[in-house]
C-alpha cells in the first residue's frame, strides 16, 4: 500500500465476513495504517468495538442508505456480495454497487474504488481452459445467479471506468481459504465445506468409510485425469487489496489473486499420504482444470503470495480449532 499522508475513511462492505473482518485487523493493527478510519456496513453480525472504526446498519440496495454511508468516504472497499441466493443477489450486487459507484462519481472526498471480485466470472472449473486465465479472458460465468453477479459487477465497475474515469480496480479472487477451511474442502462427511459435495458422487456406505478413514478426494475431469484448481490464502488476497489501495499502478486494472500454482488434487493426495499417511480416492466428475495467471499483480502491484501448497495444507491440518468457535459458514450456498 502506498501511504499517503492525507487522513483517509475508508468505507467496508461486508466487513462482518471472513475477508472483511482481517482487513479490519491489519488496518487496527499495522502502524502504516494509521491515518486510515473504517465506516463499516454490517447487516445481521457485529463487530468489535474500535476507536477508528464506526459501524452503521442499512440495506445496500436502498440509495438513501448509500448516500449516508458515503458521506465523507475516500476509498470504497466492495466486499459485500450473495452466493446463490436469486432473491437478493441483484439488490446486492447491482442495485448496491450501482448507488455506490453514483455517489463514488460525484464525491468530492472520493479517491478510489476497490472490487474483490471471483474466478466465477470466468467459468471456474467448469469450462476448458487450455491456456492461463488472464485478466484479458472474455467473462464466461457458469450457470448460476453467483457467477453472473461476479460479471455484472466487474462489467459495471469498468463501465464507470469509461463513462466517467472513475478510478478503481478489481481483486478477481479464486476460492478463499482461512483456518482449517482446506481440509474440510475434502471431507467425505456432512461437515464438508463447499464443493464439490463428495459424498454424493460416491454410494452411502463409501461415503461413510471414507469419511471414517479420513480418505482423501482427488478431483478428476472426465477422462480420470486430476484437475488443477485455484486458492488464495485470506491472509494473501488481504495483502493484496492493501497493497492496490492508493498504487498508481492498480488504476483501472483487474489483477488475479491467487497462489503462484493452484492446487492439484493428486499432489495434495501424495503429500497427505506422506505426510499423513492417509488414503486417497479419485473421484471422476465433469469438472475441468483451471490455472489462474497471478503475474500481472506481481509485476504492478509488487504483491507475492505467501501460501503455497505445502504452507495451506500445513496451516489447514494443524489448524486448532478451540470449542468456542464453531466453523462458520459466512454465506448461503
Amino acid at each position: 500500500m502506498t501511504v499517503a499522508s492525507a487522513p483517509a475513511k475508508l468505507l467496508i462492505t461486508g466487513a462482518t465476513g471472513k475477508v472483511g473482518q482481517q482487513v479490519l485487523k491489519r488496518l487496527f493493527s499495522d502502524e502504516q495504517f494509521l491515518h486510515i478510519s473504517v465506516r463499516a456496513l454490517c447487516h445481521n453480525r457485529k463487530l468489535p468495538e474500535h476507536d477508528r472504526l464506526e459501524v452503521a446498519h442499512g440495506d445496500i440496495a436502498e440509495q438513501a442508505v448509500v448516500q449516508r454511508l458515503m458521506d465523507g468516504v475516500t476509498h470504497v472497499l466492495h466486499l459485500a456480495t450473495c452466493k446463490e441466493t436469486p432473491e437478493r443477489i441483484i439488490d446486492v450486487t447491482v442495485k448496491g454497487l450501482f448507488w455506490m459507484l453514483e455517489e463514488c462519481r460525484q464525491s468530492a472526498t472520493f479517491r478510489q474504488f476497490v472490487l474483490v471480485g471471483g474466478d466465477a466470472g470466468m467459468g471456474h472449473f467448469f469450462y476448458p481452459h487450455p491456456v492461463p486465465v488472464t485478466e484479458s479472458q472474455p467473462h464466461s460465468a457458469y450457470p448460476g445467479c453467483y457467477a453472473l453477479s461476479k460479471v455484472l459487477e466487474e462489467v459495471m465497475l469498468e463501465q464507470y471506468y469509461i463513462q466517467y474515469g472513475l478510478n478503481g480496480c478489481c481483486l478477481r479472487a479464486p476460492w478463499i481459504m482461512e483456518k482449517d477451511d482446506f481440509k474440510f474442502t475434502l471431507s467425505f462427511g456432512e461437515d464438508v465445506f463447499g464443493g464439490p459435495r463428495w459424498r454424493d458422487l460416491v454410494t452411502a456406505k463409501q461415503a461413510d468409510e471414507y469419511q471414517r478413514t479420513s480418505t482423501i478426494p482427488v478431483l478428476c475431469d472426465p477422462l480420470g485425469e486430476p484437475i488443477y484448481r485455484n486458492f488464495v490464502h485470506v491472509d494473501d488476497l488481504v495483502a493484496a487489496i492493501l497493497a492496490a489501495v492508493d498504487h498508481p499502478q492498480a488504476h483501472q486494472e483487474t489483477f488475479n489473486i491467487c497462489m503462484d500454482e493452484p492446487v492439484h488434487y493428486s499432489r495434495v493426495a501424495e503429500y497427505l499420504a506422506r505426510t499423513r499417511n492417509l488414503p486417497s480416492v479419485d473421484i471422476t466428475t465433469p469438472y475441468r482444470s483451471t490455472w489462474l495467471d497471478n503475474s500481472k499483480a506481481k509485476f504492478k502491484l509488487g504483491w507475492r503470495p505467501n501460501y503455497d501448497l505445502a504452507r495451506l495444507i500445513e496451516s489447514a491440518w494443524t489448524y486448532q480449532r478451540p470449542a468456542s468457535e464453531p466453523r462458520k459458514v459466512w454465506y448461503p450456498g
